[in-house]
């Protein structure tokens, strides 16, 4: 399987991680939130939020769209802080995450 369906089945994973964890919402954050200029919107959104709203989006568009996928790329750790208070109930969410982070800083070649 190519780099890209791993990312896009790792991406679906999360997801459903965190369908499972009812971290998944149904409406997204007010529009002003997605202005925010600090990294992962922390300012303005929940962790849970920016990777729903802002990261599984813009991720699955690149990969739709062909383009180069990042390849210095690490969220694992800032959601181990950011998910702390959840945990051990988000380690199968922590553990897509990790796999993530190494499907992107390993490229092919």
């Amino acid at each position: 399987m190519n780099r890209e369906n791993q990312v896009r089945q790792s991406l679906q994973a999360i997801e459903r991680a965190m369908q499972d964890l009812a971290l998944w919402q149904a409406a997204p954050p007010e529009p002003e939130a997605f202005f925010s200029t600090e990294p992962f919107c922390v300012d303005s959104m929940r962790a849970e939020e920016w990777l729903q709203w802002v990261l599984l989006p813009r991720m699955m568009a690149l990969l739709d769209a062909g383009a180069a996928l990042p390849t210095r790329f690490m969220i694992a750790p800032y959601f181990e802080e950011a998910l702390k208070d959840k945990q051990p109930n988000c380690m199968p969410l922590l553990a897509l995450l990790q796999h993530l982070d190494s499907l992107l800083n390993n490229p092919p070649g």
